[in-house]
């Protein structure tokens, strides 16, 4: 009867013990919200929509849309900001185009040239250059061209396409040229 008694009591006090710890719910209070503002969209220039010629092109350098003046494809140059391969906001969608050509065409070849403006050291103009260069090669790749079939080279300030000493010269060399396969 003891044993009973005794196994009754430590039942007992067992209870209590999980009974004292249990611990009561502070009322809930509503978590922090960040407010946050809708960002306008960057302002582009559309794209205008590409054709695609109505015989089929085995030679990519062929593809008239390369020439032709009032297609994005003929354009070749993306341009930087002083001391800067970042690529602007107007020029991605002309870089988005080529990528879809490549993609398009999996037996294209392009070649990318990285140039800068002549102020700088010979030696930190080549790296720039290279940085614009491969600045444009990573967004294609990542839009679907692949490695093979892109080329990235700096020529540093060694290719002006302007040499007067002003602003506006100096932005026209900051710059990066794309040139198919049969251009270069």
């Amino acid at each position: 009867m003891k044993k009973i008694l005794l196994a009754a009591a430590s039942a007992a006090f067992a209870v209590a013990l999980l009974a004292g710890c249990q611990s009561t719910p502070d009322a809930e209070k509503p978590a922090d919200v960040e407010e946050r503002k809708p960002t306008p969209p960057p302002t582009t220039k559309p794209i205008p929509p590409t054709t695609i010629p109505s015989a089929p092109i085995t030679d990519p350098s062929k593809d008239p849309r390369l020439k032709d003046p009032a297609n994005i494809l003929s354009k070749r140059s993306i341009y930087f900001d002083f001391d800067s391969d970042a690529i602007k906001a107007e020029f991605v969608p002309l870089v988005d185009a080529h990528a879809g050509f490549l993609r398009q065409y999996k037996t294209a070849k392009m070649l990318i040239q990285g140039n800068a403006d002549d102020r700088g050291s010979r030696e930190y103009n080549l790296g720039l250059g290279k940085r614009r260069a491969d600045a444009v090669k990573k967004r294609l790749v990542l839009l679907g061209a692949t490695e093979s079939q892109i080329e990235s080279v700096s020529l540093g300030e060694e290719k002006p396409v302007c040499t007067q000493q002003t602003e506006e010269c100096w932005a026209r060399n900051r710059r990066a040229d794309i040139l198919y396969g049969g251009e270069f």
